[in-house]
């Protein structure tokens, strides 16, 4: 069989039919305008399940409440987490939608299976160990000065004093920064509200640093705010391993431990930038606001955050770490 490609992404293993409506589905996720990596975690779980109804001789046409309550059983022997099992399943009923808009099954069986088993672990019920890991301050700054890269500080130090998202840090280019406004205009996305953050001045001096080491990395016409030594735009991976490397230096991150307590991952620190503003006092809204949090209630569209407020808001309530 032709050996299908989408990144990393490879199909061979699939029967015919399977790797027909595994393209047709990639092709939906490109359409719908998923960002790569979303697409690629997307096809992986399709993929997986697809493998499994493989091994058991079953077809797509196959797939019923059954089947899919044996393949939850299947995955909570992996001792995986609520998360990515909730993805899993988020990804194969997505998968299923499209076959059934595309008339190739006659509805989705994953939505039911889903709502009834699946529903504890997105409330994160059932898992007395599945809680976020929150650093102090002056474990936040033993993580910031653990590094003497530039770019990996400056890395971290945004994480932490933005509370972005991994892919929003990534798409940051050079000139969505304000040096002068402390502020940084983020690249539209479907999760994210709020585009404008900010950042203060010890993030100012570290990101002054990081772009003056960085002329000497530019090898490309890239624009991209955090580049390779061959001046190509970091991924995920990279900024993974940059923040989970200086956090087992640091003893923030315990690699052999299933526990997600004793993780600390990038994730980490848009909840510790959370924490620590509720608890200087910042008012909620302001702290949504910041977030890019959906709004809640349909009244809250009407209410506007003066950007200039919103900023002194947040220079007053940030942690200062005293770098």
């Amino acid at each position: 069989m032709k050996d299908k490609r989408k990144g990393r992404f490879r199909i061979r293993s699939l029967n015919n039919e399977m790797s027909e409506y595994l393209e047709i589905f990639r092709k939906d996720c490109e359409l719908r305008g998923m960002t790569h990596a979303s697409i690629l975690t997307y096809l992986s779980a399709v993929r997986i399940f697809l493998n499994y109804l493989k091994s058991r001789k079953l077809r797509i046409k196959d797939v019923n409440k059954r089947v899919l309550k044996e393949y939850v059983g299947h995955l909570q022997k992996q001792n995986l987490s609520y998360k990515t099992l909730g993805y899993n399943f988020t990804s194969i009923s997505a998968f299923f939608e499209l076959l059934l808009f595309e008339g190739k099954v006659s509805s989705n069986p994953v939505t039911g299976v889903r709502k009834r088993y699946l529903r504890r672990y997105k409330n994160g019920e059932g898992f007395k160990d599945e809680k976020r890991r929150i650093i102090t301050v002056r474990e936040m700054k033993r993580l910031v000065l653990s590094t003497n890269s530039p770019r990996d500080r400056a890395i971290i130090m945004l994480l932490a004093k933005t509370g972005v998202r991994r892919g929003e840090l990534l798409r940051m280019d050079v000139d969505d920064l304000d040096l002068d406004a402390y502020s940084i205009k983020l690249k539209p996305t479907a999760k994210r509200t709020n585009r404008l953050v900010f950042f203060d001045e010890e993030a100012r001096k570290c990101l002054l640093k990081w772009l003056n080491k960085r002329k000497r990395y530019i090898a490309s016409a890239s624009n991209a705010l955090f580049i390779g030594n061959r001046g190509e735009r970091l991924n995920r991976n990279h900024v993974y391993d940059i923040v989970v490397r200086h956090a087992v230096k640091v003893g923030l991150h315990d690699p052999s431990s299933d526990r997600l307590e004793e993780h600390f991952t990038p994730h980490c620190c848009r909840h510790w930038f959370t924490t620590y503003l509720m608890r200087s006092g910042m008012p909620r809204e302001h702290v949504q606001e910041l977030r890019g949090d959906v709004r809640p209630d349909a009244v809250d569209i009407y209410y506007h955050i003066d950007p200039e407020d919103l900023k002194k808001s947040y220079l007053k309530h940030i942690p200062r770490l005293g770098i």
